[in-house]
């Protein structure tokens, strides 16, 4: 049984029936055609505007033709969280970085960072293999502030989401609405019905230190040392650990790692890119796992087992050619029933998207990505078994980093429970003049040349 059990595949790729939609795009198609020869046949007749009108009608006719070939088969993927548990132990499932953006603290309310944070925090995983970094390119002592008092409320929200199986693991949307059942499963227990109603004072106390934080710029005792007089368009490296798992629980809390790194106005900071950029660095020498996963500030996980439905796809494939990236597609919640404007990418996620999987992969979507790292630094395994000068110059100064850099590439990962050894290091490649010189956003990392991080890489 056992072996039935690890013969069977981690995921599987399945097609959609869709012969009714089939039908209706070459209805279109062959109605298109039909105007294009009614076009040409009285072209002589009508002059300039009916050429331009056929001119037009035939960019649309062979815009058609890319729409219904890619979507033409559209297929889903299928994974198999139980048969990978079966397979791999928890001690032997692969770490991963999870990475947190957020720039503004007046446009990205750092309430909203925090449920996305927390619901990181939580996921069905083994939590010694986690770490959770957060990029603030708004250098906001509010929102270091907030993730301070979010990892406190964590150490009881974690423990609570794994004693009683929480789906929702963003607070916000777990304690939405006044009654409880509706949240809780079918866990009606007076003990629980207790602990739900603690839980949800100690979210509103934190909700109200954090409002209370942004509104009156009352912050409570807390340090705040590092953010005296600081401009966030001109500041050092701001490098907070918050949080480290150092006995290495498997039930435990990730690590919590704050991160502003270096902006001087002479230096462009590459916008999203850039940040990216600078935590696979800063990662790569404090934890350096294997997987990195990329969420804005305000895309919580919605999916408990997210993570190992990701391992299914990076793990399970048995082709020669290893998986890049894993693209999960977004959900949006609180969104107009009829979305008149289209917002919900409904078209895009649910029919081209799937149409590209079954031809070349998933969009990458940025947000909601799960990356191999040594796909990320786009380096061979066999020009980097040692240090020297021709890697230095594509990875920068850090021997340290270049150390990390290899050990990634042999697929070693750094202990990830003594985050606080590496922050000497950890701010020399934060620098904004580190990537001077390196082929940071060229060849290695997120390619810069846009304002977004998907458009280039993707």
């Amino acid at each position: 049984m056992a072996n039935a059990t690890t013969s069977l595949p981690l995921f599987e790729k399945i097609p959609r029936k869709n012969t009714i939609q089939r039908g209706f795009d070459i209805i279109i198609f062959f109605l298109l055609l039909l105007l294009l020869v009614y076009r040409l046949y009285f072209l002589n007749h009508y002059g300039f505007i009916w050429i331009l009108a056929f001119i037009c009608e035939s960019w649309f006719t062979f815009t058609w033709v890319l729409v219904i070939s890619t979507k033409w088969t559209l297929v889903d993927y299928n994974t198999y969280p139980d048969r990978l548990l079966q397979r791999v132990s928890e001690v032997e499932l692969p770490s991963v970085d999870m990475f947190v953006t957020t720039a503004d603290p007046v446009l990205e309310p750092p309430i909203i960072t925090v449920n996305t944070v927390l619901s990181l925090l939580a996921v069905d995983y083994p939590s010694h293999k986690l770490a959770c970094y957060v990029s603030d390119d708004g250098c906001s002592p509010l929102t270091y502030y907030s993730l301070v008092e979010a990892s406190k409320f964590a150490k009881l929200w974690v423990p609570f989401c794994n004693k009683y199986n929480v789906q929702v693991k963003a607070p916000f949307r777990y304690f939405s609405g006044d009654d409880f059942t509706k949240s809780s499963g079918s866990d009606t227990s007076s003990n629980f019905q207790q602990e739900w109603k603690r839980m949800k004072d100690e979210y509103e106390q934190l909700c109200v230190k954090i409002e209370d934080a942004v509104q009156n710029q009352n912050i409570v005792p807390c340090d705040l040392t590092a953010f005296s007089e600081i401009d966030s368009k001109n500041h050092p490296t701001i490098l907070k650990v918050i949080w480290e798992n150092k006995e290495g629980l498997l039930d435990g809390l990730p690590g919590l790692v704050y991160l502003s790194r270096e902006k001087r106005p002479n230096h462009s900071h590459r916008y999203k890119a850039g940040a990216m950029n600078v935590l696979t660095r800063v990662s790569g020498l404090m934890t350096n796992a294997p997987y990195m996963l990329n969420v804005d500030c305000d895309m919580y996980a919605n999916n408990p087992k997210i993570v190992l439905h990701a391992m299914c796809l990076l793990l399970g494939s048995n082709s020669e050619k290893e998986i890049a990236f894993v693209q999960f597609s977004n959900a949006f919640y609180d969104g107009l029933k009829d979305d008149p404007c289209g917002n919900q990418l409904v078209v895009m996620l649910e029919y081209m998207a799937c149409g590209f999987s079954r031809l070349q992969g998933f969009f990458y979507g940025g947000t909601g990505c799960f990356h191999r790292r040594k796909v990320i630094y786009g380096l061979q395994q066999d020009n980097i078994d040692s240090v020297n000068e021709e890697i230095l110059k594509r990875v920068g100064s850090s021997k340290e980093l270049m150390k990390s850099v290899a050990h990634a590439l042999k697929g070693k990962t750094n202990s990830p429970d003594h985050l606080s050894n590496s922050i000497d290091t950890a701010y020399q490649v934060a620098g904004c003049g580190y990537e001077h010189g390196t082929s940071w956003g060229r060849q290695l990392g997120w390619l810069y040349g846009s304002t977004t991080e998907d458009i280039s890489l993707g």
